[in-house]
């Protein structure tokens, strides 16, 4: 819901704190960026001294963060406060790992596909629930809620969730989390400063030079160190890295789609949009939330018949002849809701796929890492697909500062064309020779709903 919230509100956030629209858009790429970094500093410390503790410390991040967001009067301590919210991203790795130690390995699957379900649940009740939080009591609450949502299972944890008895010593590698968080910060302040300042600008050379080099450094490191924040053999595995790659572009266009609701809520005299409310900007995506609990009630009859591969294929071919549609056909808003249903069904079947495919291509031991850093690489495209999409979208502004329509036609079409590329991405990955179909069956409706 920390993920979703915000989105639907995202104008209302430019004019109350009275920034422009790339600046906004920070408020949900600054949480996705420190929940990139955070989710495996976390992991590996819960690994450490007790998962369970380190649990309870995230949620309280998770509450501060919250707390700060409800008081910002500015849109500093707006971003601020959300990369603080974003140490929480924490809690997946941390709940795959109590799983993996508490469950019986029969049941890991199964388990995580459920915390998956309760997690992507709660991102689509987000989208649906800004609209009348905002309406009712401002946008502010918007914080409250999830301060006190975050306070009462800080509770709830400590009162019912047992503390690991699997300990890995050693410490944190401070070296890679150092790369990791420089290399994403570089890169992206790069995409959201290049429409204003140009790409051949020294500045933003400067900047993506940067980011490739602590890029390199980050994996060099991360290959050095004795206990490394992702292990970089395991990603190695092809039935690991290339689920990673399609989840990194679908990731792309799952966030891009963060501008939807902005695009149907600009006034009907820009020559585009509807002037939706929030609310109902929040009820157009409702489609996807369906659409992507249907694919999943059948993904498990369907793995059955059909390979993972296949399904990550059709999905991802789905799904971008989905965005190509919306980005040139979108003056009826039965366009809007036509998208958002297929949107949704085809990036469910990606997301249901992907997850069974890592789960059934790695040893049991390695299911809550390998898991954790899928969900973790989603949000790092998550993270690419908002500033690409700010970047494309606020290249081109009347002279009212509304974007042109022409924004986000173009915009639209990248996440076309990511998909298209994740696509091709499918075709690398390798047909299991185990059967993958009770991970499939097990995780599938849980991995179904699309993390936006």
């Amino acid at each position: 819901m920390l993920q979703s919230l915000v989105i639907p509100a995202l104008g209302t956030l430019q004019h109350e704190l009275h920034t422009s629209q790339s600046t906004a858009t920070w408020v949900l790429t600054a949480y996705l960026l420190s929940s990139s970094i955070f989710a495996p500093i976390m992991g590996r410390i819960g690994d450490m001294i007790g998962k369970e503790r380190v649990l309870v410390t995230a949620l309280v991040f998770m509450a501060t963060g919250s707390l700060l967001g409800a008081l910002a009067p500015s849109i500093g301590v707006m971003i601020a406060a959300r990369v603080i919210q974003g140490i929480s991203g924490g809690v997946l790795p941390l709940g795959f790992g109590i799983i993996r130690d508490e469950f019986p390995k029969t049941n890991v699957a199964g388990a995580v596909g459920a915390l998956n379900a309760l997690g992507t649940g709660a991102a689509g009740l987000g989208l649906v629930l800004a609209g009348p939080i905002q309406d009712l009591l401002g946008y502010r609450w918007l914080f409250w809620l999830p301060m006190i949502l975050a306070i009462i299972a800080a509770g709830l944890v400590m009162l019912f969730v047992p503390e690991s008895p699997v300990r890995s010593p050693g410490r944190i590698s401070v070296l890679p989390a150092i790369f990791l968080g420089g290399w994403l910060l570089a890169f992206l302040v790069a995409l959201s400063e290049a429409p204003k300042l140009g790409w051949s600008s020294g500045k933003i050379l400067g900047l993506v030079a940067t980011a490739v080099v602590l890029a390199v450094g980050w994996v060099a490191s991360e290959k050095r160190a004795a206990t490394p924040l992702i292990d970089m053999n395991m990603m190695r595995r092809r039935a690991v890295w290339t689920n990673n790659l399609v989840a990194l572009l679908a990731g792309v266009a799952m966030f891009g789609m963060a501008f939807l609701p902005q695009f149907v809520q600009t006034p009907k005299h820009a020559g585009y949009g509807f002037g939706a409310s929030v609310s109902a900007s929040g009820l157009m995506l409702v489609p996807w939330n369906v659409a992507s609990f249907a694919v999943g009630m059948s993904s498990g009859r369907l793995a059955r018949k059909v390979s993972g591969k296949l399904r990550v294929i059709v999905g991802c071919v789905i799904g971008s002849a989905a965005m190509a549609f919306l980005a040139f056909e979108h003056e009826h808003q039965w366009q809007i809701y036509a998208t958002t249903a297929v949107m949704g069904a085809g990036l469910g079947m990606i997301n249901a796929a992907v997850a069974a495919l890592i789960v059934a291509g790695v040893p049991p031991a390695q299911t809550g890492a390998a898991s954790g850093m899928n969900a973790n690489i989603r949000t790092i495209g998550g993270s690419f697909g908002t500033a690409m999409m700010a970047t494309i979208v606020s290249s081109r502004l009347r002279s009212d500062g509304l974007p042109e329509e022409a924004g986000y036609t173009a915009g639209f079409a990248m996440l076309a064309a990511a998909l298209g590329l994740a696509a091709l991405a499918g075709l690398l990955i390798p047909v299991l020779k185990r059967p993958a179909s009770t991970a499939d069956e097990s995780i599938a409706i849980g991995a179904s709903t699309p993390v936006l």
